[in-house]
């Protein structure tokens, strides 16, 4: 017999600054991993693809707390 699985209903709306704070820790974290393994990045920038090279990566000077 199979387990049957139920999800509670979660307002991702009603989450959307946390949800955006993680994420934009998550970036900044993984910005900063590149930029100290000398790693470049690619963006996307006025409509086309950019490569940055690690010294011109830009880290947010201020930590952001997901748990916030």
């Amino acid at each position: 017999m199979k387990a049957r699985v139920t999800f509670s209903r979660i307002n991702f709306a009603e989450q959307a600054q946390a949800i955006e704070r993680i994420l934009q820790a998550a970036v900044q974290r993984e910005l900063s991993i590149h930029k100290r393994l000398g790693n470049s990045i690619v963006v996307w920038k006025d409509g086309q693809v950019v490569i940055v090279p690690p010294e011109e990566i830009v880290i947010s000077p201020e930590p952001l707390n997901p748990d916030e």
